[in-house]
């Protein structure tokens, strides 16, 4: 049965691709193709395809790929009523949605103004009680004695 499909050219890195037709046997990549109908390069998003070769290969019954459909689409090339047109799906499944930050449960940030204000007043206090302090001590161990 022959195929329809995108036989990967280019450079590493760039890719471009060629559209064949093929025996659906072959890998893309053994070079054993039927004919060469058109390219792709999905960098400049440039297509071109010969409508009239690929019309005589779908008449005959040739099975494109689902990507290849999607470019025959956008060409305005008339499918056979055979052909299914399915949708590339875009979006993914996420695995686990639980663990995204979107989805966690939201921290409350307690924001207390007036503690640091009172903390501030205490150590201020609390430093001038200790120095005061050793000396009234000293000032009264030389009367003692």
């Amino acid at each position: 049965m022959l195929t329809i499909r995108m036989q990967r050219t280019g450079r590493k890195g760039y890719a471009s691709f060629r559209v064949v037709v093929q025996d659906s046997r072959f890998a893309p990549s053994s070079g054993r193709v039927v004919a060469k109908i058109g390219h792709y390069n999905p960098h400049t998003k440039e297509t071109a395809i010969d409508k009239e070769k690929v019309t005589e290969f779908l008449s005959q019954g040739a099975q494109p790929s689902p990507r290849v459909v999607s470019l025959l689409t956008a060409e305005k090339i008339a499918l056979p009523d055979w052909v299914e047109l399915k949708k590339l799906d875009k979006k993914r499944k996420i695995r686990n949605p639980e663990k995204l930050r979107k989805n966690q449960p939201k921290e409350e940030v307690v924001v207390a103004e007036a503690a640091p204000e009172a903390l501030v007043e205490e150590t201020i206090t609390e430093t001038a009680t200790e120095e005061t302090a050793p000396e009234a001590e000293a000032e009264e161990a030389p009367a003692e004695a």
